[in-house]
């Protein structure tokens, strides 16, 4: 950390939490727009397509997986927004990491948070190929080849229409699973519907238990659970683009708890209770297949819909952070000076097109493997994407302790029960990687991680050879 940047830091104020300006980015997204981008974040494929297979594995005790998980995803967040109101940045875990562990962190941190939204594109599209051969049999890859395409289009406008785009996405996907949970509730109440007769809460524990599969069977879904929290960071990277971020972006953080009890807890309670969770297959998403159970084709129809909605908003999302990051790099001196440049709108063209042309590579494994696509990618993101929670703790709890040494100004959005809460979650994420290491399925990004470490040490080597200056803790 430059002396420089100390001595702004210890003023307090204002001056504390603004963004660089340099960054050049146009502040264009409103409260409205933050607020639906943190809500739809954790909506996506892990919860309407990946939660069948959890299902399947852990039954009706899936629904405590989310739970826990969900608390800890809150700390997450709670740490992140402390870093926030401490020094938003568009490229802030990386920032960060570069800032309170080391520059190779920020370098291996922004490179893996890049890698991790591009893998996470090529799933994200995947599902949405998936979900289009539930109304036509169309090849996988050529729906894969044309969201691609028409998502990076999207990302070409502005950060205003990416903000709108992202708002209406959302409020599809609440108010469907808002839909979903009160037609649910109908059919316990009212008793409607083909399920009608069936549907009771003892469901949750009538068909084998609570644990139908054991404890050890809930632990295998904890890779698919955080999963379907990875993305809720993302309100992190817009830090750089928010007009109001010391009012915004903790009002967004504070709505984690409510929307993980009703749109994952509460959704799974209602869906479970109306259809026994043996009904439920891995492939197929839990909320299509409660409808076709309750006898509500339309609904089913609608549904798909919804979620496909929800895969391309993921993917959208992807496309958005991937040129943001690849542009903090190459402002630090750690990325092709390419990436740096803005067009006359604010949009970093270079790094969205350059990710984008790599997100391609899901159109050639939706060729290749067809039926298995989704879940050789799924595990591959989980571990890039805990990457970046990671940094986020190990950074909160070096920060607050220089706060409280008063090296630093403290952060007016301290993260409660820090630093135990980061360490506890710390903690979580390491059981999830060895449940991951475990599950033959998930073990592959296992194999993988070392590879890019290895890539990725290697090529600083060379870059801070190049460039000693790239080893500075920060060029901004």
């Amino acid at each position: 950390m430059t002396s420089a940047k100390v001595d702004k830091g210890q003023q307090g104020g204002r001056d504390a939490v603004d963004a660089p300006a340099g960054e050049g980015y146009q502040r264009g997204l409103g409260a409205r727009q933050i607020q639906m981008i943190a809500i739809g974040g954790a909506i996506g494929t892990g919860l309407f397509l990946g939660a069948g297979k959890a299902i399947d594995r852990a039954g009706p005790s899936l629904i405590l997986a989310y739970a826990i998980a969900g608390l800890v995803i809150f700390f997450i967040m709670r740490a992140l927004g402390e870093l926030l109101m401490y020094r938003p940045v568009s490229g802030s875990f990386s920032e960060y990491a570069r800032e309170f562990i080391g520059p190779f962190f920020g370098f291996v941190t922004g490179w893996t948070y890049w890698l991790f939204w591009v893998v996470t594109g090529i799933t994200e599209v995947t599902a949405a190929a998936t979900y289009m051969t539930y109304w036509w049999d169309i090849p996988q890859w050529l729906s894969a080849l044309v969201f691609t395409f028409i998502l990076y289009g999207a990302n070409l406008i502005s950060v205003k229409l990416f903000g709108e785009l992202e708002f209406w996405f959302s409020m599809v996907k609440v108010t469907a699973i808002l839909g979903m949970i009160l037609i649910c509730a109908g059919v316990l109440t009212i008793g409607f519907s083909d399920a009608g007769d069936t549907a009771t809460v003892s469901n949750l524990w009538n068909d084998g238990g609570f644990f139908p599969e054991g404890i050890g069977g809930t632990l295998m879904t904890l890779q698919i659970v955080m999963f379907a929290f990875l993305a809720v960071e993302l309100v992190g990277v817009t830090a750089g683009e928010s007009k109001d971020p010391r009012t915004v972006l903790p009002k967004a953080i504070n709505t984690v708890p409510w929307r993980i009890a009703v749109f994952y807890v509460g959704a799974l309670i209602m869906i479970l209770s109306v259809v026994p969770w043996s009904t439920f297959k891995p492939g197929v998403s839990p909320f299509v297949a409660a409808f076709q159970e309750m006898g509500l084709g339309i609904g089913a129809a609608i549904v798909n819909f919804v979620v496909l909605t929800a895969a391309l908003s993921s993917c959208n999302s992807g496309m958005y952070s991937t040129g943001r990051m690849l542009r903090d790099l190459a402002l630090n001196g750690q990325g092709p000076k390419v990436f740096t440049k803005l067009t006359r709108t604010g949009l970093p063209f270079t790094g969205t097109t350059f990710s984008a042309a790599l997100m391609l590579v899901g159109v050639w494994i939706n060729y290749q493997w067809p039926g298995d696509a989704f879940n050789y990618v799924v595990s591959f993101a989980t571990i890039s994407g805990m990457w970046a929670w990671i940094m986020i703790l190990v950074c909160q709890i070096r920060y607050r302790a220089k706060a409280d040494r008063g090296e630093l100004p403290q952060s007016s959005f301290k993260a409660p029960g820090a630093p135990f809460t980061s360490w506890f979650a710390l903690a979580f994420i390491g059981l999830v990687i060895v449940m991951m290491a475990v599950d033959k399925d998930a073990r592959i990004s296992l194999y993988c991680a070392p590879v890019w470490a290895l890539l990725l040490g290697v090529s600083y080597l060379v870059l801070r050879a190049r460039n000693p200056e790239s080893a500075a803790f920060s060029k901004r």
